[in-house]
């Protein structure tokens, strides 16, 4: 299917397009349940594309088939983008000069373009019950509604116009289907992957409207609206190019050549392991989320994760996302969002599929949790602390962010500081039994009591001054420095780990840090 044609095709037929239209482009969603982060991806590089060029950003909701309509998921798809960061210019809710942007509300837009393309020659009425098909399938091998086998169909092809016209006054449902002459070939000129050459032969006579609900199908509504709303560029995902050539044949037949959208597929996001599209199994299988808010399905109450309650920043996802099946053509990773508009190039998408490689992403959240500024870290550290009982109205957010800077290069999540910050809020009561095995013996009591003597007699509690005092002491009195710090870290965190020891004891305090040593030698060894 196609060839590799050179870059200065590729540059060439895209500096054409771009030098003669307004970038517009659209993201155009089913409300028919979660929205998957491959869907996501797309969104995202249609806002960069968009951005970079000076263009508006499109948000329509197709939801052309009533029998899969979910109610929630629309409120669902934009509170998504919202968290996200990801603004549209117009569309549903968000207004514009081209709605409504909801196709159940354009069914009168597109019975004149059906008409249209009736009254050309280009589609005819087909009567065929579900039964007939099925009953043909198994009479034909393969079988495909198309040029070699409509004529023995009952359509309006094979049927008087007033045999027709009377089954239709009798209320028979019927199907609009697409003519599709054969053996033409039909070039996609495709910004990704080139010039994409498919004869019409292999094409079925696509459904086109549906009497039943009075609603076209996803492929003529989708060119319908993407002319009418003007929209320059299609960038969308690898699983639409089957559908690309029939979408040329649409706007050939209305006479729309001059207004075709550029075509750009992007690469399929791969199973971690990089055989199979991913898909919500993988998440659960491999504990990743697959959507970016969690999902509660309200036909079967089942609740799916999501990047937002999972801990994930919006930052870090994007950043994820952005990378997989682009490249900025340099070795940078991390890129903000006017970056990522600045550096992005359809050229650099890759026709291969995207390896999902998740923990890839718990890398990206974790950079992004050492990039943001402490203090807003210990705001997004608040709730965790909250649900864990801590009384939040103990402790200054200059505390907070104290803690936050101490340990927040230990975590993946934010939720994750609380396993490495406990002992800033709480005094340990149990002592981890492998340190306390290898690091108190039964002389430490003493050394810990006179280690209480040497602290009492501090006035300025702070880290440097602690450690330059307590270290001199340990010097002075011959002991070995590993014994004492551990045991001193086991009285005060409760386990041999945390962050550098008088950093510790200056945010706790004099008071607190003797009150756990003591605690320790009244605990341990009873």
């Amino acid at each position: 299917m196609g060839y590799k044609p050179p870059v200065c095709f590729k540059k060439t037929l895209f500096n054409l397009i771009m030098t003669e239209r307004k970038v517009r482009v659209r993201f155009a969603p089913s409300p028919t349940g979660a929205l998957h982060i491959g869907g996501v991806r797309t969104a995202l590089y249609n806002y960069l594309f968009a951005r970079q060029h000076g263009g508006e950003f499109i948000f329509r909701i197709e939801d052309t088939d009533s029998n899969r309509f979910v109610p929630g998921a629309e409120e669902y798809i934009l509170e998504s983008f919202k968290w996200l960061g990801i603004p549209f210019d117009e569309g549903v809710s968000f207004g514009g000069n081209h709605g409504p942007y909801r196709q159940s509300e354009r069914r009168d837009i597109y019975k004149k373009y059906v008409q249209i393309l009736l009254d050309a020659d280009k589609a005819y009425i087909a009567f065929d019950t579900p039964e007939e098909l099925e009953a043909k399938r198994k009479e034909i091998a393969n079988f495909q509604y198309d040029a070699s086998t409509r004529m023995q169909m009952r359509n309006s092809l094979t049927m008087s116009k007033e045999e027709v016209d009377k089954w239709i006054a009798e209320g028979r449902q019927y199907v609009v289907r697409f003519k599709i002459e054969p053996n033409e070939d039909v070039h996609v000129h495709d910004l990704i992957r080139g010039e994409v050459v498919i004869n019409s032969s292999i094409l079925d006579d696509k459904v086109l409207y549906k009497s039943a609900d009075e609603l076209p199908t996803y492929h003529l509504a989708n060119i319908v609206d993407d002319h009418l709303m003007e929209v320059s560029h299609v960038i969308r995902g690898e699983e639409w190019l089957p559908s690309a050539p029939l979408h040329v044949l649409l706007y050939r037949a209305f006479g729309w050549e001059d207004t075709m959208p550029a075509f750009a597929h992007l690469p399929l996001l791969l199973k971690p392991e990089g055989n199979g599209k991913l898909s919500k199994r993988d998440g659960d299988r491999l504990g990743f989320p697959v959507f970016p808010l969690e999902w509660h399905d309200p036909k079967t109450g089942e609740v799916s994760s999501g990047y937002r309650e999972s801990g994930y920043l919006p930052e870090a996802v994007i950043n994820f996302l952005a990378l997989l099946g682009w490249n900025p053509g340099n070795d940078q990773e991390l890129m903000s969002m006017d970056e990522l508009v600045k550096l992005f190039d359809l050229s650099h998408c890759s026709k291969a599929g995207a390896k999902f490689d998740y923990k890839k992403g718990i890398w990206f959240n974790h950079e992004y949790i050492l990039q943001k500024p402490d203090e807003e870290i210990a705001q997004l550290f608040k709730p965790v602390l909250e649900g864990q009982g801590i009384d939040l109205s103990q402790y200054s957010d200059a505390y907070l962010t104290r803690v936050v800077s101490l340990v927040k290069g230990r975590v993946n999540f934010v939720k994750e500081l609380w396993e490495q910050a406990r002992f800033f809020f709480q005094a340990p009561t149990s002592y981890a039994e492998k340190d306390v095995k290898k690091r108190w013996s039964e002389d430490t009591p003493r050394i810990m009591s006179e280690l209480m003597e040497v602290l009492r007699g501090i006035e300025d509690f702070s880290s440097k001054p602690s450690e330059d005092i307590v270290i001199g002491w340990i010097t002075e009195k011959g002991y070995h420095m590993g014994n004492v710090m551990n045991a001193f870290r086991l009285a005060v965190v409760g386990e041999c780990k945390g962050p550098h020891m008088f950093d510790i004891t200056e945010l706790i305090g004099k008071e607190e840090t003797l009150k756990r040593i003591q605690r320790a030698i009244d605990e341990i060894g009873k």
